[in-house]
């Protein structure tokens, strides 16, 4: 399948992506933060720089897109346009998601990871829900 984008278009549109801060970032934190766990952010003495971080529960929450971390889920979907490209993009990425995963609980880290699916087209109920029981996760590593 041709892409209907000239390449100047399609640039200036992958561009708008943010890599942090995205909504669903600021959803999490916000959640955790109205939950009283207080945090810190970036991890960048951390391997794969985590996007929360619990130095209290030794705890590092990663905050997932499904479609660039290749989640088994509907949300994920391989592009048509150039899918070897992505196929081995997207296989990188969980790679080193693996790899990252592992450094970091050989430290004695726990991980944990939030997927976009989880609260996406979410009711608040359910939102609600699923941070409660992410910030009991987070909490009972102090235990």
């Amino acid at each position: 399948m041709v892409d209907t984008l000239t390449p100047e278009r399609r640039s200036a549109q992958m561009s708008r992506i943010r890599g942090s801060n995205t909504r669903l970032e600021i959803l999490v934190r916000k959640g955790l933060h109205a939950r009283g766990l207080r945090y810190r952010l970036g991890g960048a003495n951390l391997p794969g720089r985590p996007d929360i971080v619990f130095p209290k529960y030794q705890t590092v929450v990663f905050v997932h897109g499904c479609f660039w971390h290749g989640h088994a889920c509907p949300l994920y979907r391989l592009p048509k346009t150039r899918p070897e490209f992505w196929a081995d993009k997207i296989g990188r990425n969980r790679s080193r998601d693996q790899r990252v995963i592992e450094e970091l609980r050989s430290t004695g880290w726990q991980v944990l990871t939030v997927w976009e699916c989880s609260l996406r087209g979410r009711s608040a109920t359910e939102r609600a829900s699923f941070l409660d029981g992410l910030a009991t996760n987070v909490r009972q590593a102090a235990q």
